[in-house]
């Protein structure tokens, strides 16, 4: 009875904490979207009057050397983190979803092809990429998603890939091949929306890696440069005034931590849901 309790306690709250999350991270793209579209500040607008102001009622993180106001910089720079995070997810997600689908279904020669290929690509750290697209190309959003996305969809491959093998031995497979029903249909119609929830989980652990991949690069120096600010390049600006100026600094800083946590916590809430399903 009392293990049942605790059971049962524990579950409870773990749906708040993610009800918690939810809402943090709804409230988190709110600002993101509104702020620099409808606040009454503009992210690149400079004003030497006032130009380092503290934090007040009128400027909620204050302004910079520029006289930019921070709090519009900041919600601004979250909405590019958001951009490259979700955009460079989706795509490293349907590629690894189709790529892992194919490998895992079709199995023997086909299989080991195309993931000795993905270890191939894997063995280069991924930053390399990014780092080698971004000098080529150029600073940019566009680079900067397409540098994550050339290895960043292997992992998701993997996972479809372990979950094809398995998937394609159960009974209902099995009873669709004896049914004369094509292997396409069965990949796309039976075997993946059977691997759906592994792939949500997957892919919500996708868009943090991507957001901290690109905060960490900026934060270098060889990610977005300005005018473009994400929460990364902010966080660079930061850095060298934060003994004088130190909202600078722990504003991006607090935004992007929040942000990724919030999406660990509801990827974690998706895995243990999956795993008391099976």
């Amino acid at each position: 009875m009392r293990k049942e309790n605790r059971i049962s306690s524990k579950k409870r709250k773990g749906y708040r904490d993610e009800k918690a999350a939810l809402i943090i991270l709804l409230i988190w793209i709110f600002l993101a979207v509104c702020v620099p579209l409808f606040g009454p500040y503009s992210p690149t607008e400079q004003n030497a009057e006032i130009r380092n102001q503290p934090m007040s009622l009128i400027h909620f993180f204050g302004t910079d050397e520029f006289g930019r106001d921070n709090f519009t910089r900041v919600w601004y720079g979250a909405g590019i983190s958001l951009v490259i995070g979700v955009g460079s997810s989706l795509i490293n997600g349907m590629i690894g979803i189709l790529y892992g689908a194919v490998a895992g279904y079709r199995g023997k020669r086909i299989d080991m092809i195309l993931m000795r290929a993905a270890d191939v690509i894997a063995a280069i750290p991924s930053i390399l990429y990014v780092i080698l697209i971004t000098l080529v190309m150029g600073p940019g959003i566009k680079s900067m998603i397409f540098g994550i996305c050339i290895a960043g969809w292997i992992d998701m491959a993997r996972v479809v890939r372990g979950e094809m093998i398995r998937l394609k031995e159960t009974d209902f497979a099995a009873a669709a091949k004896i049914d004369g029903i094509s292997g396409i249909r069965i990949l796309f119609r039976h075997l993946l929306p059977n691997a759906l929830g592994m792939i949500v989980v997957n892919f919500l652990f996708l868009i943090p890696q991507a957001i901290f991949t690109e905060a960490f690069l900026s934060f270098l120096g060889v990610g977005l440069s300005a005018p473009t600010a994400s929460l990364g390049t902010l966080i660079q600006e930061g850095r060298d005034r934060m003994i004088l100026y130190p909202c600078e600094l722990l504003a991006p800083l607090i935004t992007l931590c929040v942000l990724l946590v919030v999406f660990h916590i509801l990827a974690m809430a998706m895995e243990r849901r999956g795993g008391q399903t099976d």
